[in-house]
């Protein structure tokens, strides 16, 4: 995942939309040779903590940020993440400190910390109400709350012709994504789309992350038996 404004398809969708009307989008995103539906939404979000600069020798006369923050810290801990079930699938939502961001010198008490948080939050929720679920945990009077990024999920979609004839031809039952993917530009363009492609999802991003060879061939000969059935 990259920001929104890098993404390389987010920019072909909003200058030459036509490029990418499809009767269905396919998403060759780690998903262990099975079908991954939908997608969970993402949020980014800096949470400042404010003190007061004082020289650690003298560290009384200041209020050590990075000390107050640990109260955001543990509020994060202990937030118990929903798990939201949707057309029979469960997404699992997670919200975790990402960065943690203080101090100025090795002598000085830091007058600011920032605490950077990513969302994963259900399909079934908005932009919007991702937001609020956020900033209701870290009301403004206590914290300030800047949310530098939110992109909605995409709901499974089993129900369009196009994604239920794929998963018949591969004869897979539907997973739930729990990242954010691609799937949910199509989405918002209209597009059906889900993920399907070779490489283990947990390994995602981890020191050991591989892909069985014998897993990119049963995706390339499954695809190209649909596509020819398609093509008929």
């Amino acid at each position: 995942e990259v920001e929104g404004e890098r993404n390389g398809l987010g920019r072909i969708a909003a200058v030459r939309p036509e490029l990418l009307n499809a009767d269905l989008a396919i998403l060759m995103e780690p998903s262990d040779a099975g079908v991954e539906a939908g997608c969970q939404g993402v949020l980014m979000a800096d949470i400042t903590v404010r003190g007061e600069r004082a020289h650690t020798a003298r560290a009384w006369r200041g209020v050590n940020a990075a000390h107050r923050a640990g109260a955001v810290l543990q509020r994060l801990a202990d937030h118990t993440p929903e798990r939201v079930v949707i057309d029979g699938l469960e997404y699992r939502e997670g919200l975790n400190a990402v960065a943690v961001r203080a101090g100025v010198a090795g002598n000085v008490v830091p007058d600011e910390c920032v605490i950077t948080v990513n969302s994963r939050f259900a399909p079934s929720r908005s932009a919007a109400e991702a937001e609020t679920y956020v900033r209701d945990l870290f009301p403004e009077d206590e914290y300030e709350v800047d949310v530098t990024e939110v992109v909605p999920g995409a709901l499974p979609g089993l129900d369009r012709h196009a994604v239920a004839s794929l998963v018949r031809v591969l004869g897979a039952t539907p997973r739930p994504k729990l990242g954010w993917t691609d799937v949910a530009r199509f989405a918002a363009l209209g597009t059906p789309a889900l993920n399907y492609g070779p490489g283990d999802p947990v390994l995602a991003h981890t020191a050991g992350e591989y892909v069985p060879v014998a897993q990119l061939r049963a995706c390339e000969e499954r695809l190209t038996r649909w596509l020819r059935r398609a093509g008929r």
